[in-house]
């Protein structure tokens, strides 16, 4: 499958244990290179249903003077939007107690962008998934957070971890674009480039 990506060297930029198990599913050989300190900052005034895409296509930026003629350079973002606020991954476990009481019996969406780049080309999109919890308890927080320590994760959970498997009780899109990136629809574009 995806015969016409043998003429690229994928990279996957990305330092996600997750994102490597995910498009390693594909059956793509890549490798991961990790640029460090790229901003995750975006404009205020940006629509929160771009602020990954935008960050995607930013972090794709970073890449583009070091490319090679054959590289096909994938870049995500994820993020968390609960009642208006756009979550990020939780700065210690405070800030991740007080993002899973804010999910806690709701629905929120979680939103991946991803940019694809090459030297002559960039295909970029977001994917969202509705997810709902059920209402969480403060001893099932805390013991997730001491348990998982969920530091790495946007809105301070792993879908796929034990505060998935308790905790979701609706899932209306991709369930792999919830632990953070959509292959489904990574497959789809790269078959088209």
């Amino acid at each position: 499958m995806l015969e016409n990506l043998k003429k690229y060297r994928i990279i996957l930029a990305s330092n996600s244990p997750r994102r490597r198990e995910l498009l390693a599913g594909l059956g793509l050989d890549f490798e991961v290179r990790v640029l460090p300190d790229i901003e995750e900052d975006y404009p205020a005034q940006l629509p929160v249903q771009q602020i990954a895409e935008y960050i995607a296509r930013e972090k794709a930026a970073a890449y583009r003077q070091l490319m090679a003629p054959d590289d096909l350079i994938i870049t995500a973002d994820t993020i968390v939007v609960a009642e208006g606020e756009v979550m990020g991954k939780p700065t210690d476990a405070d800030d991740a107690r007080r993002m899973l009481r804010k999910l806690s019996g709701c629905a929120h969406q979680v939103i991946t962008g991803v940019c694809l780049t090459t030297v002559g080309r960039q295909r970029h999109f977001s994917v969202i998934t509705d997810v709902t919890f059920k209402a969480l308890t403060d001893a099932e927080i805390d013991y997730y957070v001491a348990n998982y320590r969920p530091f790495d994760k946007a809105g301070a959970y792993g879908i796929q971890e034990w505060i998935g498997y308790i905790g979701v009780t609706g899932l209306n899109g991709s369930y792999f674009n919830v632990m953070g990136l959509p292959v489904q629809r990574i497959y789809t574009e790269l078959c088209e480039m």
